[in-house]
């Protein structure tokens, strides 16, 4: 990460990043404090800024992706983008209200009183990846601004042309010293990590995340650092196969795999897994028939990426891992839906985040094992389960999960009321609705004395005597 600020490519940058900083630091404290109604507006102009300019950010994610539908884009970018940050407007003036906190007697009744208060922390700088760059960006943006913020956004150089439009249409939405965009590679991207911001977002892999964390260490910067992991599918004995199957599979192939909550393997009975797995191929070739011509189906990121999905294929046919494609075409240029059964462990799908359409499946004995399998791992940023309502309690209450869907898998990224996030490995802190409000504001605690004399009634005044032993007397009664 050092070396970064040493580049030749970020110095320049840096400069720029450095003013900008220290710009928008200055107009946040001139502006304290943040009405609603500014809050409001901005989050309105970020509205009208997606609304107005969809087709163009559509066709900006295409480019980058070589395809990607735009009905696609616009559901899992423009759309929850917009959500949130109408989500946002529409509770914005009960978030903001402070707090009650209860006071302990007799100051209570003395007069006494204690609330919290929810401050702007001031400048937040949002790191977003590139497999949703447009939600990724917006959906952190809108809890950022109801909190009252001044906001610097690094969107992901692995999409250039959506950066780029972001960073042109912020531009001409908001004046610099509210929100400012730097777009770069990832030498910038370190450099940005390193300024003193007031909270710093951070959407990608955990491996990057670790670096960021590292990064925003030197200035004591707060985090929040939402990552990825394998997010398992525990099928429980009895569970509909087939409504499991498809549900797997429609979550597994949104956007190719390439989400940070895609299924990443499948845990079934294992008496069950010679017809689970046709289920899921049949499944997947209904929903995209040929997936290198389909125009519903969005292709992976870049050549890298597929060498690497690729590279976990070869490896596992290597390991003697029985290998099922989707796909009726032979070397499909496309990923196709590519189930993996019984892979061993150590291998790449068992060990790294696929974030792509390869779908490891692993037999189980008996629950427990299920269970213990996925404890055994990295916690998860999300978890699904697929059963009975008796097998569902003992997956809810014996595996920690980032967050859980039940009877499908992802949605539950899509509820704005519920809180966002992962924990160990798959990340830290949360965003989406209020709970994103809290996550970048601070939570100012305000106490109001009584207007009588406390202390002299307390006895806290020296020299102590039998005032202050009545009430040491009383506190330290069991």
């Amino acid at each position: 990460m050092s070396a970064a600020v040493n580049s030749p490519i970020a110095n320049p940058e840096l400069a720029r990043m450095t003013d900008l900083i220290a710009r928008q630091r200055r107009a946040f404290t001139d502006d304290l404090p943040v009405p609603a109604a500014v809050r409001a507006d901005r989050l309105t102009r970020a509205i009208d800024l997606l609304v107005t300019h969809s087709d163009e950010l559509c066709a900006a994610m295409n480019d980058d992706f070589g395809r990607r539908p735009a009905l696609l884009s616009k559901f899992t970018d423009l759309g929850p983008s917009v959500t949130a940050l109408k989500h946002a407007r529409a509770h914005l003036k009960r978030w903001m209200r402070r707090e009650r906190r209860a006071v302990r007697f007799p100051l209570n009744l003395l007069g006494a009183r204690a609330w919290i208060e929810f401050q702007p922390k001031g400048v937040v700088g949002i790191i977003s990846p590139w497999n949703f760059p447009v939600n990724l960006t917006f959906s952190p943006l809108a809890a950022a601004l109801a909190a009252g913020n001044r906001i610097m956004i690094k969107p992901s150089e692995a999409t250039p042309r959506t950066s780029a439009a972001i960073a042109e249409l912020i531009e001409r939405f908001f004046d610099l010293d509210e929100i400012a965009v730097i777009t770069g590679d990832a030498e910038v991207g370190a450099a940005f990590s390193r300024l003193p911001f007031d909270h710093l977002f951070f959407t990608g892999s955990t491996a990057v995340g670790r670096k960021v964390m590292q990064a925003a260490a030197d200035n004591l910067t707060p985090v929040t650092l939402e990552l990825g992991g394998k997010s398992p599918v525990i099928v429980g004995a009895g569970a509909d196969l087939k409504t499991a199957a498809r549900r797997i599979v429609l979550g597994k192939l949104v956007n190719a795999g390439q989400v940070c909550l895609a299924p990443d393997y499948v845990l079934a009975p294992r008496q069950q897994l010679e017809e689970l797995v046709p289920l899921l191929i049949a499944a997947a070739r209904a929903m995209y028939p040929n997936p290198a011509e389909n125009p519903d189906y969005t292709h992976i990121i870049n050549p890298r990426h597929q060498r690497r999905l690729q590279a976990y294929l070869d490896e596992a046919r290597a390991a003697g891992s029985e290998v099922v494609s989707a796909s009726e075409q032979a070397d499909d240029p496309a990923v196709p839906l590519t189930v993996i059964v019984e892979p061993p462990a150590g291998l790449g799908v068992t060990s790294e985040e696929i974030f792509g359409p390869l779908l490891p499946v692993h037999g189980y004995d008996t629950l427990e094992e299920a269970i213990d399998y996925v404890n055994a791992r990295p916690r998860p940023l999300g978890l699904y389960f697929f059963g009975r309502e008796d097998q569902r309690r003992a997956v809810l209450d014996r595996t920690i999960a980032g967050g859980v869907t039940v009877d499908d898998v992802i949605f539950h990224v899509s509820v704005e009321d519920l809180p966002f996030g992962g924990i160990g490995a798959s990340g830290m802190g949360v965003y989406h609705g209020v709970d994103g409000f809290k996550t970048f504001s601070h939570a100012k605690p305000v106490y109001r004395q009584a207007r009588v004399d406390v202390a002299g009634l307390l006895g806290l005044i020296p020299p102590y005597g039998k005032k202050l032993k009545r009430i040491v007397d009383w506190d330290l009664k069991r």
